[in-house]
């Protein structure tokens, strides 16, 4: 494992780069035609291609939320999330594997700074992937553990620098720990992507092109500067993005749907706009006083999605930056309305898809893609119907539990 400096060179500095939220939005929206032609390829692949991920590299989408000290561009939340809605937009499982990426600082500044200053020495441009997911063992040896496991769903891991997974811990006889809570304690670890293997397993519904496959790893020694309990860790830096990292990725979550969302709009509104009539139709989908109501329904449903997350994303913001220590107050209000900004977003996309009639049938199909994709991110833990009654819960008085 690299060891640091607690400092970073001053040389480094001259790597930081002065693109604001206009300039990574730009060089993004510059790419889109590009990138959206190639959605079918991505699909196939069942991968992000490296060329791609370097041309995001060099617009500087890896870095946005990385620390200035370390060559990032560290953009407000609300910046941050317009590029990811427009990467979304552009191809869903392009700004889900970009969205999984860019959260790589947040897991990375729970490590001791040396490390954090190692992992960013070389570029800011550093990529985790990996699950929460329990699915390993850690067990404890002297300057460390020794981590056996199998996660999946580890998004992006074909151009991923490493890997995380969470760990049962157990001590050095192999028996189960413990913590104070008399639950099972966990550890979640952190291992170079060489450390292992890439299990080809990826045969889904939607979001093809986000390879996210299962990592294993067997019998392989952490440091313990690599290992940190989840909900005990401390960001080694201060920054308002590592304040409330759950609740900030939650939010990243909604903008790729609401992304989604807004494409499946754009391929119904240029279906229509080409003439389109549905067999035994009175009039083209673009004269249907049908078609006309289902769209601006789906388009009003699609603008309240993108107010309430600019809107509480500000609130959520403002207090990581003011009031750091209260930030998690905000967790019931953040996951439950990204459940529902997923909801909304599947709707919004149901409703084109449905209103358009056979077109997007056929492989090929951009909203028929779009379709699969937002209908496989409602499955993700984020989206789950728990999380309204978490924050129901709350307005009755009862604490908050981070678990759906």
């Amino acid at each position: 494992m690299p060891r640091g400096r607690h400092c970073v060179p001053r040389s480094r500095e001259s790597h930081v780069k002065t693109n604001s939220r206009s300039a990574v939005l730009q060089a993004v929206r510059e790419l889109a035609p590009s990138l959206s032609a190639r959605g079918a390829e991505i699909e196939q692949a069942r991968r992000i291609p490296a060329d791609v991920i370097a041309q995001l590299k060099s617009a500087g989408v890896f870095r946005m939320f990385v620390p200035r000290s370390h060559g990032g561009l560290d953009l407000p939340l609300l910046e941050g999330l317009e590029v990811l809605e427009e990467l979304g937009r552009i191809d869903g499982s392009l700004g889900w594997t970009t969205m999984i990426g860019v959260g790589s600082p947040h897991l990375f500044a729970v490590l001791p700074r040396s490390e954090f200053d190692a992992i960013h020495a070389a570029s800011p441009d550093v990529i985790a992937a990996g699950a929460m997911a329990t699915q390993g063992e850690a067990r404890t040896v002297a300057g460390g553990y020794r981590v056996t496991g199998r996660w999946n769903f580890a998004t992006g891991c074909h151009h991923s620098d490493w890997f995380y997974g969470s760990c049962a811990l157990k001590d050095e006889n192999g028996k189960p720990v413990t913590g104070s809570d008399g639950k099972p304690a966990l550890r979640t670890v952190l291992v170079p992507s060489s450390s292992a293997r890439i299990l080809d397993n990826w045969q889904v519904l939607g979001m093809r092109g986000s390879g996210s496959h299962d990592i294993s790893v067997e019998d392989v020694f952490v440091p313990d500067v690599y290992a940190f309990d989840v909900a005990a860790a401390k960001p080694c830096l201060p920054s308002p993005h590592f304040v409330a990292p759950p609740l900030q990725i939650s939010l990243h979550i909604g903008s790729v749907a609401v992304g989604i969302a807004q494409a499946a709009l754009d391929d119904v509104v240029a279906l229509a706009k080409s003439g389109k009539r549905r067999l035994y139709a009175r009039h083209t989908l673009r004269e249907s006083p049908q078609f006309q109501h289902r769209l601006g329904r789906a388009q009003s449903d699609l603008r309240a999605a993108r107010a309430m997350l600019q809107e509480l994303s500000g609130r959520f913001w403002t207090r990581c930056i003011e009031a750091p220590d209260s930030a998690m107050d905000f967790a019931a209000e953040i996951l439950s309305t990204t459940a529902w900004l997923v909801d909304t977003s599947a709707e919004v996309v149901t409703a084109c898809y449905r209103a358009s009639g056979t077109s997007p049938v056929r492989d090929g199909s951009s909203l028929q893609r779009r379709f699969r994709d937002i209908h496989v991110l409602t499955q993700h833990a984020s989206a789950t119907d728990g999380w309204f009654a978490q924050s129901g819960s709350t307005l009755l008085g009862f604490d908050f539990a981070l678990e759906s």
